[in-house]
């Protein structure tokens, strides 16, 4: 276990407030290699800032990078806190955030937190789109507890709804957000990973994202020349939207993604967000031959566009909403997991405690047949 010793964090900022038995990945280096980055020309962003003393007691340089391959295999098995900060307000989809959520997830065999995060609701509109402070304090919060329990915790920028509608319109305020997250964080240890957006879709499609993407990690470079960045495809960051993306530079601190919710009209049966779903309920999943060789085809094309890109490849997201029966979601869970288990990738489940959920956060109890197939105990690694 990863021992490390944290204050508790002390955020003295002065901004203007607003309101609101798998492959082995390839043989490493002994030496941590420069970042060969193709440069990017940065956009002339907005002053957001004049000082910003940092809310961590991290001293510059205390940590050594990790290489990408070794950072992917070391997220292991993770869970989503999901409907909990990407919410407009935390606690309006019935989630919040609570400090004994870590150590139970830790303690239930989890490597990984994943915090899906709506910055975008906690900003200024206008330049120079300043950050709420209470906000980053309680984002500071969250990944002090992950890192207190022994957890990676990935912070990504989730249901920024404006920027799918308008790319230009709201790029530069993308960019000075990211600016200003990297900035804070530029000290914690790595395993605190940044994933710049979730799912791009609507208007980024893949050469406007690729694009975007450019920047942003131009961005995060300034500050945080090594930390591992989560790289996906557009088309909502699904297995075929990363299939045609193309690695967006030499850069060797990125890690791919994608998110796996096939076949669809299962794993969304009765999803009140998805129109037409009511028609899908009912549907099985009991992992015939057919099934679970489409499961085994995807992984395939997972592990291959890896290679190609000489990236590791992270699932970043799947689950089976619960309106499906009990039994077909366990056998698509543990399926999908193995299959990618036995390929070198390592995954994070949708999510922990809402309608995909493996928690109950009503009665505090574990959805126990899902927690035994997500996390199966290893007695060769003492687990």
């Amino acid at each position: 276990m990863r021992k490390l010793a944290y204050l508790a964090i002390a955020c003295a900022t002065v901004i203007t407030a607003c309101g609101a038995d798998a492959p082995q990945p390839p043989s490493q280096p002994t030496a941590e290699p420069q970042p060969s980055v193709t440069p990017t020309p940065r956009p002339n962003l907005p002053n957001w800032k004049e000082e910003m003393p940092l809310p961590f007691p991290f001293p510059e340089g205390a940590f050594a990078p990790v290489d990408a391959f070794v950072q992917a295999q070391r997220l292991g098995r993770g869970v989503n806190f999901g409907n909990m900060l990407e919410a407009p307000k935390e606690g309006e989809w019935g989630l919040v955030v609570r400090e004994e959520y870590f150590p139970l997830v830790r303690q239930a065999g989890f490597d990984t937190v994943r915090v899906p995060i709506r910055w975008s609701a906690h900003a200024l509109r206008q330049p120079p789109y300043t950050i709420a402070p209470e906000f980053f304090q309680r984002i500071d919060w969250v990944i002090e507890n992950a890192l207190q329990n022994d957890l990676n915790v990935v912070i990504n920028m989730h249901h920024y709804e404006e920027l799918f509608k308008d790319l230009e319109g709201e790029r530069e305020r993308f960019l000075v957000l990211w600016d200003q997250i990297a900035t804070r964080y530029r000290n914690l240890p790595p395993e605190v990973l940044f994933e710049p957006l979730n799912e791009p879709h609507g208007a980024l499609d893949n050469e406007s994202w690729e694009e975007l993407f450019r920047q942003v990690l131009a961005v995060i470079r300034r500050t945080n020349p090594h930390r591992n960045v989560i790289f996906t495809g557009a088309d909502m960051g699904t297995l075929n939207g990363l299939l045609q993306a193309k690695r967006p530079n030499d850069d060797p601190h990125l890690i791919a993604t994608f998110h796996y919710y096939l076949p669809f009209a299962f794993t969304h049966q009765g999803a009140e967000w998805v129109e037409g779903s009511s028609a899908w309920l009912g549907t099985t999943w009991r992992g015939n031959g057919t099934q679970r060789a489409n499961v085994d085809y995807d992984m395939d094309r997972a592990v291959r566009w890896g290679k190609q890109n000489n990236m590791p490849v992270w699932m970043g997201e799947f689950g089976a909403y619960s309106k499906a029966d009990l039994d077909s979601r366990v056998a698509w869970t543990n399926y999908v997991a193995r299959a990618a288990e036995a390929r070198g990738l390592t995954w994070a489940y949708w999510e922990f405690g809402s309608g995909f959920g493996v928690y109950d956060p009503i009665s505090l109890q574990w959805n126990e047949p899902i927690l035994n197939v997500l996390i199966q105990k290893q007695e060769a690694t003492g687990r």
